[in-house]
């Protein structure tokens, strides 16, 4: 996690998912998710750290711990908890005394491949989370935790501890720890591009125009 300093965290704060998304398609690397969102309009956009949860199904082997408290014990302030519970929206994996214990901590957020419950405690608190849905069914009798701080899958993406995590109204994207550099310069090369094409629109120039200037369709070439 040593190598998220203070200046790219500065640094991903001046983009967007989507250019980071479009960099990392530029490399090659498979870092998008989809269908995970904030689930509330004011919740704040979320970047750190992955700090992971994988969950499995309840069943005659017992879980030792409730569902995600090692993920914050674990966690840093910034970092960001990804729960991956296979994308299942029918019951809970997230709810209102972890929002409470997870801001307190300074935890950036939580994003979930699959449901959330107490939302109007998460946003009471100010805790922003991302998920398929939400769903009052609580997760006693039907997941839990297999494991924190291991390897997952997010969205079809896989995620490590310390992958980068990244989302705003757009969605999520995950960021390889070892990748961060060569994808902040890609997609901040994108961003100036696209910046620079706002420009001549506003200047008066046609879509055409700014398209024959900008070559969009072959600028992640």
């Amino acid at each position: 996690m040593s190598n998220f300093d203070a200046e790219r965290r500065r640094r991903f704060e001046a983009l967007s998912t989507t250019n980071v998304s479009d960099a990392m398609d530029a490399l090659g690397i498979r870092g998008a998710t989809y269908g995970i969102r904030p689930m509330w309009h004011t919740m704040d956009r979320v970047l750190g750290p992955a700090v992971t949860l994988k969950m499995t199904a309840a069943g005659e082997t017992k879980g030792k711990y409730h569902l995600g408290v090692k993920a914050i014990d674990a966690a840093q302030s910034g970092d960001v908890i990804v729960v991956d519970n296979g994308g299942r929206i029918d019951t809970s994996c997230w709810g209102g005394v972890l929002a409470t214990g997870a801001k307190l901590k300074g935890i950036s957020g939580v994003v979930i491949d699959g449901a959330c419950r107490d939302l109007d405690e998460c946003v009471e608190v100010g805790f922003s989370v991302y998920a398929r849905g939400t769903v009052v069914a609580t997760a006693r009798g039907r997941v839990q935790e297999e494991a924190t701080n291991v390897m997952v899958q997010f969205g079809g993406v896989q995620v490590r501890p310390g992958d980068i995590i990244m989302g705003d109204k757009s969605g999520v994207v995950v960021v390889p720890a070892e990748r961060v550099e060569e994808v902040l310069e890609k997609a901040e090369s994108l961003f100036q591009k696209e910046e620079a094409m706002v420009a001549m629109i506003r200047e008066g120039k046609t879509m055409t125009e700014m398209d024959d200037a900008f070559q969009y369709e072959k600028m992640l070439k």
